[in-house]
């Protein structure tokens, strides 16, 4: 049995028709079921449905052998204990600074809002900038406008979102697509049926990137 870990959402619905390629195919809507653990098409294969932050987690210590996950996720975690085989190329976004249309710093001390605290405190440090770092867990835009604080760190899609709230994207921290993970020992006392499911992810987005080129 092979279990891989995913996220509802975004990277749900973009990941269902990679595995469908591979013949995995969920037997039960996560919308509209309430199970968190879904079996597939395969028996050897079953899906964790879990938060997008957890991946990471549930694919180091075992509970799952293989994982679809975000860049940025990835690298707050600190996945040094991950094998990261695959760019999937899917939920693709940029990490990036905004602030108020217009702003400009005033030389004080940058107070900065995100969920990225890692990978700001990285991002900062790495340009030489001294910032204090809060800590949200979502409505980021809402930060600089009541004052909280003068720039926020997130994902970046289309904009609309930070333009219909008077913000504006500054800079680039990193481009985020969805990565497939494995566990270090799923590698090894699994090696075939991983190994064989990566090499068959592999083919199917290498032909999809040659079909959009």
């Amino acid at each position: 049995m092979l279990t891989i870990a995913i996220s509802k959402g975004r990277i749900y619905d973009d990941t269902v028709p990679l595995l469908r390629a591979a013949g995995i195919e969920p037997t039960l809507d996560p919308d509209k079921s309430r199970k968190l653990i879904l079996p597939t098409q395969r028996e050897d294969v079953r899906l964790l449905v879990i938060r997008a932050t957890d991946v990471p987690t549930y694919v180091e210590y075992g509970a799952a052998d293989l994982g679809i996950a975000g860049k940025d996720v990835l690298v707050e975690y600190g996945a040094e204990g991950l094998y990261e085989p695959l760019d999937l190329g899917i939920a693709r976004c940029r990490m990036m600074t905004a602030a108020r249309v217009g702003y400009h710093p005033q030389g004080k001390r940058l107070r900065v809002a995100t969920k990225y605290v890692h990978t700001t405190q990285r991002y900062f440090a790495k340009r030489g900038e001294q910032v204090e770092i809060i800590k949200l867990y979502g409505s980021m835009e809402l930060a600089p406008l009541v004052g909280l604080a003068d720039l926020i760190v997130d994902l970046v899609d289309t904009g609309n979102t930070l333009k219909a709230n008077g913000l504006e994207p500054r800079d680039l921290i990193m481009d985020i697509s969805s990565r497939l993970v494995v566990n270090k020992a799923a590698m090894k006392t699994k090696h075939r049926h991983v190994r064989g499911l990566v090499e068959e992810l592999t083919r199917i987005v290498s032909n999809q990137r040659s079909v959009a080129a």
